[in-house]
């Protein structure tokens, strides 16, 4: 499974639209998401054997979107990632909340 498979099976219950880097609905509340590194984290026998997948989860809003960001955070953490961090963003040009929201996982 790719890790863009992780992140979509991780968020598909979440109730607000997940989408892969772009969104084009019209809801006011979406996720977008994308991988923004990927590299070796252990390497031997001169092969990289473990890879860091460095995912960015960005929750769009017109509103309060605390209680999203808890679920999105647990779901990611059952899911097997770890968090990086987290930081919060007003979008003037659109008037939007934006949350960014760092994640890691190392897959062999």
């Amino acid at each position: 499974m790719s890790i863009n498979q992780e992140v979509l099976q991780a968020l598909g219950d979440i109730g607000v639209p997940v989408s892969f880097q772009n969104y084009t609905g019209k809801a006011n509340t979406y996720i977008t998401f994308f991988t923004y590194l990927d590299k070796p984290e252990q390497h031997a026998d001169d092969g990289e054997i473990i890879t860091g997948h460095y995912v960015q989860i960005d929750v769009w809003s017109k509103t309060d979107y605390t209680d999203l960001v808890k679920a999105i955070h647990q779901k990611m953490l059952t899911a097997g990632f770890s968090k990086q961090n987290f930081y919060d963003l007003y979008e003037d040009d659109v008037k939007t909340y934006h949350k960014v929201m760092r994640f890691f996982k190392e897959v062999m």
